[in-house]
């Protein structure tokens, strides 16, 4: 099956990969060249902040393994200024860095060795969903439950009292959250609006996420007392006070 021609949008979308491995990202520019994207590629940590900085592109594929500066600062930097969509690409055996990526703020992760083509389409699925986003008028009324405080308008949130720092994936599971209390919601469900319909990740992203969430709004996070999980189906946020 032939690929769809790219759009105008596409050519309008600049990505930034992030790779030391030369083959390899050349092998990555070249699948979304053809898909009409512009590709820029940065082969150390420290060139990957300067190019994002300068360029400030739509979406950011970065390994972890990087001379200079490793890709755990670059995702920490680039989150501390900018929403912009982080795929961690990541090797086989390196769990913890996986985690952590997606701890700080990371949105999804691909693990090497990796197919390029699905890597495409996680591309084409964080940038709609990324577009989708600022469309959507938020409500002017902060969001409640839990002892947790939500302005969906100035992106803040505070935890009975105290502003706490929120990564754009934890803001929108915790809004989803807020906005349903007291109802079951489904892995599917929440992978779907928060990753979008086509997301092909595994459900290890939507856990890393809950995880942190509840680390910053239970007063317990190992006994969880308002995002709890229905075993086998999902999460529930109980409002108990």
């Amino acid at each position: 099956m032939q690929p769809e021609p790219p759009s105008a949008s596409d050519r309008s979308v600049s990505i930034l990969i992030v790779e030391d491995e030369s083959a390899l990202a050349e092998s990555i520019r070249y699948s979304l060249e053809r898909e009409g994207f512009r590709v820029g590629i940065a082969s150390n940590g420290r060139t990957a902040l300067d190019r994002f900085r300068d360029e400030r592109p739509s979406l950011v594929i970065l390994d972890l393994m990087l001379p200079e500066l490793s890709g755990l600062d670059v995702c920490r930097a680039i989150r501390s200024e900018s929403d912009v969509p982080i795929i961690i690409v990541t090797a086989k055996d390196s769990e913890a860095d996986k985690v952590t990526g997606l701890e700080l703020g990371a949105d999804d992760y691909v693990t090497k060795p990796f197919s390029v083509r699905e890597l495409v389409s996680r591309v084409r699925a964080h940038l709609r969903r990324a577009a989708m986003h600022p469309s959507s008028e938020p409500e002017d009324d902060p969001l409640r439950g839990g002892g947790v405080e939500m302005d969906v308008v100035r992106h803040e949130v505070r935890v009975r009292g105290e502003a706490v720092p929120f990564p754009p994936k934890e803001f929108e599971l915790l809004e989803a959250f807020l906005r349903r209390k007291d109802r079951l919601l489904t892995r599917l469900f929440l992978i779907e609006e928060v990753w979008g319909a086509d997301y092909v990740g595994d459900t290890k992203t939507l856990d890393v996420h809950v995880k942190r969430i509840r680390q910053k709004i239970e007063e317990d996070p190992h006994r969880p007392e308002h995002l709890v999980t229905v075993r086998g189906l999902g999460y529930r946020f109980i409002d108990r006070y």
